[in-house]
């Protein structure tokens, strides 16, 4: 079985998806990218899952990299991102779907797993919250402030003027400037950042993620959605140093995914399985083989045992 990344155009709910895949066979490993990210994202993780028997899947969402980019604002919409999902799996042709997402990838993940519940047996979410979690913590100034450029991003083309500047420098910068780690974010892995924001129409498109939220938030009807459980197999993966989303945001997610596994990696940013990958894969192997899930100390680090086999 070859562990070796290669990327294909795969054809899912009516747009064509750039997909950097690893591995073979009928279980399939959906691996969702965050803002602003790639698929290029998960590359630490995709011959990780390939060893582990996944035929491993990491798409560039709808608008990045040279996946077919929507032009309207609704295009954007969470129902679109999860029909994303659905078309990915049915593509696929797995009979089995673990799902993986971080930041706005995890997002859409909690999104998708309760409403295609049925066709997702697993779920691993890194460093966003349950979204009823989330919204519960915006009604304190704390999270509110942390959160300010969700609303910063609605402001037309002044934000994409912005982080498109010097081919994108600040699009990437602001992944290396919250890290805990800044050697995980070499320039040449900035690069790759760096030439996919400042695609034609991109960053617009990557924006337009957020100015999809409403401002007011979800109505009554779609919040009481939100707080459905999730009875699958979850696991979390957190690292505690993130910038944008407070730790506090953890508290009561099992209650809406009651079969939890949560792991937090003191010492570690947002960007949780590229700065700290050997762990993040420990954890992961550990979870999907029915291993104990270790608990990682300082700085993320765990025992040289647990290492991921």
């Amino acid at each position: 079985m070859s562990r070796r990344i290669e990327t294909h155009a795969v054809h899912a709910n009516g747009l064509t998806f750039e997909v950097d895949a690893c591995g073979e066979g009928d279980r399939l490993a959906l691996c969702l990218h965050g803002f602003p990210e790639l698929a290029f994202s998960w590359r630490h993780q995709l011959p990780l899952l390939a060893r582990l028997g996944w035929r491993a899947w990491a798409p560039n969402l709808r608008g990045y990299g040279r996946t077919s980019r929507p032009t309207s604002v609704a295009d954007y919409a969470m129902p679109h991102l999860v029909a994303d999902v659905a078309g990915l799996i049915d593509a696929s042709g797995a009979r089995r779907t673990l799902l993986i997402g971080h930041d706005w990838g995890g997002a859409i993940a909690w999104q998708a797993a309760r409403g295609l519940r049925r066709r997702i047996e697993r779920l691993i979410v890194l460093n966003m919250p349950h979204p009823a979690c989330f919204l519960d913590g915006l009604s304190g100034w704390r999270q509110r402030l942390r959160s300010w450029y969700m609303a910063a991003f609605h402001v037309p083309w002044l934000p994409e003027r912005i982080l498109t500047a010097g081919h994108g420098w600040l699009a990437a910068e602001a992944m290396a400037a919250t890290a805990s780690d800044r050697s995980r974010f070499p320039p040449e892995v900035l690069r790759v950042y760096r030439d996919a924001a400042s695609r034609r129409g991109a960053m617009t498109a990557m924006l337009n993620y957020y100015r999809a939220l409403p401002l007011a938030g979800p109505p009554p009807d779609a919040v009481a959605a939100l707080r459905e459980r999730i009875e699958i197999p979850t696991l979390m993966i957190w690292g505690e140093e993130d910038f944008a989303l407070g730790r506090e945001l953890l508290r009561g997610t099992r209650a809406f995914a009651p079969d939890l596994v949560l792991r937090t990696l003191p010492g570690i940013s947002h960007w949780v399985q590229q700065e700290a990958p050997e762990t993040v894969n420990a954890l992961i192997a550990a979870w999907l083989t029915g291993r104990p899930v270790p608990v990682p100390g300082p700085q993320g680090r765990l025992a040289a045992e647990h290492g991921a086999r």
